[in-house]
């Protein structure tokens, strides 16, 4: 669809959100779609890495409110499509990158959150501002928010929905990376390379196991790595890293 850019290269599928002019602020058909690439992401082997960018001036404004309550969906039916949107990018088992130029707020800031790394220009804005618009936090902010930046923190940005620079938002602990716009792009891309140059299998593995550990006891963690390394060992990539060790060369990994 026109308003959701799809670009696939060589293992990296980059999701563009195309509504510059409302500051690619999501409407129900973006969010049916949005769920639908993310669960093709996951299942396509050839999919190796996925990054989540907006175009123009902004990253995400949040979700566009003119469709909430519409005639052919309830405000709950509507929440809960957002929710699997939401859930679709949790549950996708590659490596994520929210690349954020501009604005993030509302929805917007949550899906940059719901990536594994987050990488901004200095000149990016985040904001939690449901409360601003008379809402409570949605599209997973009241689960990232406490796991990334704890709970106090977590009630202040909600509950006074400020905007934060990027120096604040790094700082805190929302973003990873804080680059200039024109070093944007280069950095993205360097990170894409390693993830995509690591392995697959062992990459997914380790980010179950992160995305589980506050829900894991020590004895649950210590059995969840177990399995994944017997899984890792057997696997074509972990003999391939092996070798290379011994070949003193950089690895080769296919996700077999």
């Amino acid at each position: 669809m026109p308003e959701i850019l799809l670009d696939r290269n060589d293992g990296l599928v980059t999701v563009t959100l195309n509504r510059p002019d409302r500051l690619n602020a999501i409407t129900n058909e973006m969010w049916v779609e949005l769920a639908r690439v993310f669960r093709e992401v996951s299942h396509r082997k050839e999919d190796r890495a996925l990054v989540i960018t907006g175009a123009g001036t902004a990253f995400c404004s949040g979700a566009d409110l003119s469709g909430v309550g519409s005639p052919d969906r309830s405000a709950l039916e509507h929440m809960r499509m957002i929710g699997e949107a939401a859930l679709a990018l949790h549950r996708t088992p590659k490596p994520t990158i929210a690349r954020v130029d501009g604005i993030a707020a509302g929805a917007g800031l949550n899906l940059a959150l719901g990536c594994d790394l987050i990488v901004a220009s200095d000149r990016s804005r985040f904001s939690e501002i449901f409360a601003r618009r008379g809402l409570s936090v949605d599209f997973g902010g009241s689960w990232l928010l406490p796991r990334l930046i704890g709970l106090h923190k977590a009630k202040e940005l909600v509950l006074l929905a400020d905007v934060l620079s990027a120096s604040e938002a790094v700082s805190v602990g929302l973003v990873n990376r804080v680059v200039t716009p024109d070093q944007l792009d280069a950095a993205v891309t360097e990170w894409v390379d390693r993830l995509m140059a690591g392995p697959p299998i062992a990459l997914s593995l380790s980010k179950m196991l992160l995305n589980k550990s506050f829900e894991s006891s020590m004895d649950q963690a210590l059995e969840a790595e177990a399995q994944a390394q017997a899984v890792n060992s057997a696997s074509a990539d972990a003999r391939e890293a092996r070798s290379a060790f011994l070949e003193k060369r950089e690895p080769r990994f296919e996700g077999r």
